[in-house]
């Protein structure tokens, strides 16, 4: 049976295509259909290690939970990980290509296209149904010669494409109706539904304005989907999600997290959100770190670049002060190089090459150098043995009297992290520590706390549910699957897009 394939873009950036993709995806299997989850070029800090020892972005993991199958490199094939003044670093089917900036990506793309390709037939071979995303606005038309990201692919893959708004954000009907008009018609002419997201209130009350865009494009409307609670169980993409704030509570265990730029899998912290003994206070820069029981550093894409950020902010002063009042610090990868008395870059990976002085606070020290470690992780929290399931992504290599004497975990043999003589300074290179209900429980007793010991797999499977539930009663879930087009790889556009990359 041939597969089909049916994009979703957006007319902006965070109108909440992956999360769609999300629970469309666990509606579908529920179907009985096979579903695979894609997306061609993604830009996000927030990755995950897949079982083929690559990444992809954090989004299309949690897809890939939501099809029921483990997480491969052809589901995002490029992604681009922010790093500061350097551009981005490249990332293609879950290998580092190197360094790009973004003007010389835009003429470099184009010889990307049939590799994108490449991953998304591949994946079409193992499917029923390809579920497409976008990347950031469809109306983008200064980026359209050789995008490989929304219309340029839909065009070399032919397949339609529904669009995305969200209400919330005000202007919906001028963003979806705009759209239309600012792309090249042979692009508006791939456009054969459009969905309104995140209604709050009434849904009757824009029941004139679903009409009004139909009139006015011709798309079909699909659904208005009111806004879900239940989402914010499911881990944010990017960092511009982050809620900054939250109220700091008087009981239970209280952490704090400075909100660094180059923040990286930031989900690690959501484990810890969902604690009801504990107040995470994410804090945003320009305000200083509250009193609180525990500081974490989480990670960083270009840990040098956010450890400046951290000392302009004065945040270094505030940390050494938490130490000194007998608070507890953990350090995640990047977060885990900062803590201690040196970072070495001699090869340039994050910029010019340089030493700068870490906090201090470990005795360890850092040299960023070597291939990228992505693997997934087992072992356990030293000194309970509590057992913890992660996964590491990192360049760097840390290693000094604190982890020679003091591991953090044992990680089936071998040793990771580095813990204070103190014993209240903690470091780690395993992203995913918390999500395990036996680490975190071990952990947050340290601080004097209680955990319930939950599996956070669970609850975003649950979540994942209620997203689907909620799905299946505001979308047309029959209209998408007429929508889909079957898949033809070797169809004229994708054949001419690869020619084009190749000549």
């Amino acid at each position: 049976m041939v597969a089909r394939a049916l994009m979703l873009q957006g007319t902006g950036s965070s109108v909440g295509k992956s999360v769609l993709v999300a629970g469309l995806a666990r509606a579908l299997v529920r179907r009985g259909l096979r579903v695979r989850p894609f997306k061609p070029q993604n830009m996000s800090n927030n990755a995950a290690v897949t079982a083929d020892g690559g990444e992809i972005g954090r989004a299309q993991a949690l897809q890939a939970r939501a099809c029921g199958v483990s997480p491969c490199v052809d589901m995002n094939p490029v992604l681009l990980k922010p790093q500061g003044m350097t551009g981005s670093q490249l990332v293609v089917r879950g290998r580092v290509r190197g360094q790009v900036r973004a003007r010389d990506f835009q003429s470099f793309k184009r010889g990307l296209m049939p590799e994108v390709l490449e991953s998304f037939h591949t994946l079409a071979a193992q499917a029923d149904i390809v579920l497409v995303e976008g990347a950031g606005s469809a109306s983008e038309v200064n980026l359209r010669a050789d995008d490989i990201a929304n219309m340029g692919f839909a065009q070399a893959a032919d397949i339609n494409v529904v669009l995305v708004g969200d209400i919330d954000r005000g202007g919906v009907i001028a963003s979806l109706v705009g759209t239309q008009a600012v792309v090249a018609t042979e692009d508006a002419r791939r456009i054969k539904g459009f969905i309104v997201n995140r209604m709050r209130g009434d849904p009757s009350l824009f029941a004139a304005g679903m009409a009004a865009v139909a009139t006015s494009t011709g798309w079909r409307p699909v659904g208005l989907v009111p806004f879900l609670e239940r989402v914010r169980d499911l881990p944010a993409e990017d960092a511009a999600d982050l809620a900054p704030g939250g109220a700091v509570a008087y009981g239970g265990v209280r952490i704090a997290v400075p909100c660094l730029p180059m923040i990286a899998n930031f989900d690690d912290l959501d484990p810890l959100a969902a604690e009801d003994g504990v107040s995470l206070t994410m804090v945003p820069r320009g305000r200083v770190l509250p009193s609180c029981d525990l500081i974490i550093l989480p990670g960083a894409k270009a840990t040098i670049a956010d450890l400046a950020a951290l000392r302009a902010e004065g945040w270094d002063i505030d940390i050494h002060a938490h130490v000194r009042r007998g608070g507890h610090v953990l350090g995640i990868c990047g977060g885990y190089q900062m803590l201690g008395h040196a970072i070495a870059d001699p090869a340039g990976i994050e910029g010019p090459p340089a030493t700068v002085a870490g906090l201090g606070l470990l005795d360890v020290t850092t040299v960023l150098e070597g291939d990228k470690r992505l693997e997934e992780v087992t072992g356990h929290l030293l000194p309970e043995q509590a057992r913890l399931r992660g996964y590491e992504m990192h360049m760097g290599r840390t290693g000094g009297p604190d982890h020679a004497a003091r591991p953090l975990t044992d990680l089936d043999g071998r040793p990771d992290g580095a813990v204070s003589p103190s014993g209240r300074i903690w470091g780690t290179y395993v992203h995913g520590l918390l999500a395990d209900g036996h680490a975190r429980a071990a952990l947050l007793a340290r601080l004097g706390g209680i955990s319930h010991g939950h599996d956070h797999d669970t609850r975003i499977d649950a979540a994942l549910d209620a997203l689907a539930d909620h799905l299946e009663a505001h979308l047309d879930i029959d209209a998408l699957l007429e929508l889909a087009r079957p898949v033809n790889p070797v169809s004229a556009p994708a054949r001419a897009a690869c020619e084009q990359a190749e000549g």
